[in-house]
């Protein structure tokens, strides 16, 4: 193994200094020891005038070791190594490229300049595991930058181009080549002209304090209920008033406080959670899928355009296919109209706009599908229908291409049965709008072959989605486990709850929409469909789209639109509606508070959970916490339903379960035999049963 520092000496006297902790120089413990010590050899070396930190492999540095958050602090700190820099003698230039982030970023602006790549992000995206930038990034980078700009940064969390970098004022230079090698001739050459270097810490903050304080408004706005945020907006604002020393001490504090407390616990979860989700049990470690050169999406429905739209975007060639020529020119046209929506809200520009529209063509001739390498079958939810087309998909289809569905809740055995070749089927589960939503449930049938698994997996990371594994039965996980939370909702109204009443409880909980502002949005057709499959009845629901209340596109559905509106507005027609199915039902009227309402959401989702990990269909619980947060809008700062379900106790959940199951009669609310045997031995769904001598 390298060591994590290495140390040579180049032209005019200046060392160069090369962090290297592969595979993305996080600044661990022993890297940071490396450096404090190179550091303080330069600094007593008469040779030495000016000193370079560069780093090996594809990027400056990733940030901190967040592996090593929670436990006790291990000298010297990143601030240590930065106050080291900042009182060396010696001028220090950071050369930076591929990405320097969090910790990375911040060794960097404790130098006395910058210089970068092109291409190279910087950023500070603490704000998204639950933390502010704690090695006094809320400090110096509001000295460089000024405070507005860092706020932005900062308390967004999006990294910025070394160009952008540059026009900030945070990087001094962005240099063509290797980046020590730039990085030095940029030193030399103040050396040799005696060009003053002053460092962030010896600079003021510039800002416009009304400016300021609408950035601040707009950042707590936005928070929702979430620490981090409304903590950074406050360090960079002391940045401005406090000098150095006070606000570096005010910012460990506020960073203290926050990586102590639940939501940044939440976060740093997810983190590792999405990392963990990519291994697949039972499949060798390098396992190597080929390339995808060439896709096919069956379908040109809102969901098969969406599908076709995430190949393009990733430079995939992609080809539509559908038998209604209408039909598919429609689908084509709103493709072309999404993508013009991004270019015209400046996220995207018209020349990458008309290369993506390039690599989509369409077809009304199955046949199209032959030399693709991956098939995406994405029609109307009827097996029958699945089932013919995968024997024709088998039938045109090359050999060894992927064929995937992309349904919701069917079974994926009884369409790879309808196939020659089972080991090549899976499901491909995206979430409307595909081309938005982060989840791709990757379904692996019984037939569906490592390969073809690894490729699935590869696939989800290819179109920029985070793919989970999951086994195959109704529903799969994400929807099986919201199917408990929908016949609640719907059981609620009918006891007196109003739908404004249940969806501001799970916005005020985190959630961007309640689920009956959802069920508008997507359409209460849609729901209504699914249920006459499932053969689920929702009197309330169904009430609604008998009345032609089908939501958003009619103007009415559990709440009212003006015309050319999407704000819902609580419409008495529906209150009396209820009432009256209620009335019908001999359902007794009582009044709910916003803690059983919670509960009565929430804690069936989490005991179907539980279900779910018993019978092996997610490999683990993080795995569902994954599912929802990137599925469903499940805020990430809880840390997704099993995580909140052990931040509340097993013992609790359990018991809370047998109220509700008792109280509504229903049974399907008794506590799962998972969550009853880990409450009785103090256990945890992340966890598992503790060992001798632990605690849960």
């Amino acid at each position: 193994m390298s060591e994590p520092v290495r140390m040579r000496m180049a032209a005019d006297g200046i060392a160069v200094l090369t962090l290297d902790n592969p595979p993305v120089n996080t600044l661990a413990t022993p890297l940071r020891t490396a450096l404090d010590a190179a550091l303080r050899r330069c600094g007593a070396d008469p040779a030495v005038r000016g000193i370079v930190l560069a780093s090996a492999g594809r990027m400056f540095s990733a940030g901190a070791e967040m592996r090593e958050f929670g436990k006790p602090r291990v000298p010297p700190l990143l601030r240590d190594v930065i106050e080291l820099i900042e009182t060396l003698g010696k001028p220090v230039v950071a050369a930076l490229h591929g990405r320097a982030l969090g910790g990375g970023l911040e060794l960097a602006l404790g130098c006395h300049a910058r210089v970068a790549a092109p291409g190279t992000l910087l950023g500070l995206p603490e704000v998204k595991r639950g933390i502010l930038p704690g090695g006094g990034g809320t400090q110096r980078l509001p000295r460089l930058v000024g405070a507005e700009a860092a706020l932005r940064m900062i308390g967004g969390g999006e990294p910025v181009t070394a160009e952008a970098a540059l026009e900030m004022g945070l990087v001094e230079a962005v240099a063509e080549g290797d980046p020590a090698d730039a990085a030095c001739r940029f030193l030399a050459a103040a050396l040799a002209e005696g060009r003053p270097l002053p460092l962030a810490r010896d600079r003021t903050a510039p800002h416009d304090p009304q400016a300021l304080a609408a950035s601040i408004a707009e950042v707590r706005k936005r928070a929702r209920g979430q620490a981090a945020p409304q903590a950074c907006a406050e360090a960079v604002r002391l940045a401005t008033e406090l000098p150095l020393e006070e606000g570096l001490a005010r910012e460990r504090a506020l960073f203290q406080e926050l990586v102590e407390g639940e939501q940044s616990r939440a976060l740093r979860h997810l983190f590792f959670a999405e990392r963990e989700a990519q291994k697949v049990a039972g499949l060798p470690a390098d396992i190597a899928p080929p390339p995808v050169r060439r896709a096919a999406v069956i379908g040109a429905g809102t969901m098969g355009g969406g599908i076709a739209m995430c190949f393009a975007n990733a430079g995939i060639p992609v080809t539509v296919i559908d038998m209604d020529a209408a039909a598919l020119q429609r689908g084509l046209d709103r493709c072309a109209q999404n993508w013009q929506r991004t270019v015209q809200g400046g996220r995207l520009d018209q020349a990458e706009m008309d290369r993506r529209r390039a690599l989509l063509s369409g077809s009304t001739d199955l046949a199209a599908l032959a030399g693709a390498d991956v098939v995406v079958e994405a029609v109307f939810e009827d097996m029958a229908l699945k089932q013919r087309i995968f024997a024709e998909i088998d039938r045109l289809a090359d050999t060894g291409a992927l064929l995937a569905s992309n349904t919701s809740t069917l079974d994926i055995d009884r369409m790879a049965a309808a196939t020659a070749r089972p080991g090549d089927v899976l499901g491909l589960h995206f979430f409307s709008p595909a081309n938005v939503m982060k989840l791709l449930e990757i379904v692996r049938g019984k037939a569906t072959s490592g390969m073809s698994l690894a490729r699935g997996v590869a696939l989800g990371g290819l179109l920029g989605k985070v793919p989970v594994v999951v086994g195959n039965c109704d529903g799969f996980v994400a929807n099986r486990m919201t199917g408990r939370r929908g016949a609640q909702a719907e059981r609620l109204l009918q006891e007196g709850a109003l739908p404004q009443q249940v969806d501001a409880t799970m916005t005020e909980f985190g959630y961007p929409m309640g689920p009956f502002a959802v069920g508008d949005l997507a359409g209460l057709d849609i729901g209504a469909a699914a249920r006459r499959r499932r053969g689920a009845v929702f009197p309330v629901a169904d009430a609604l789209v008998a009345a032609g209340r089908l939501g958003q596109k009619t103007g009415r559905g559990y709440y009212r639109y003006a015309e050319g509106s999407r704000k819902a507005e609580p419409d008495p027609e529906v209150a009396a509606l209820i009432a009256h199915v209620a009335a019908e039902l001999g359902v007794p009227q009582r009044s709910h508070d916003a803690t059983e309402i919670r509960e009565r959401l929430i804690l069936p989702m989490v005991n179907e959970g539980a279900r779910v990990l018993e019978e092996g269909i997610a490999a683990r619980a993080s795995d569902i916490d994954v599912i929802f947060v990137h599925a469903f809008g499940w805020p990430a700062w809880r840390g997704g339903p099993m995580f909140w379900a052990d931040g509340l106790g097993l013992a609790t959940v359990r018991d809370r379960l047998a109220h509700y199951a008792a109280l509504t009669g229903d049974e399907t609310l008794q506590p799962a035999p998972l969550i009853q045997r880990l409450a009785a031995v103090g256990g945890s769904l992340l966890g598992g049963v503790p060992r001798a001598g632990e605690t849960a």
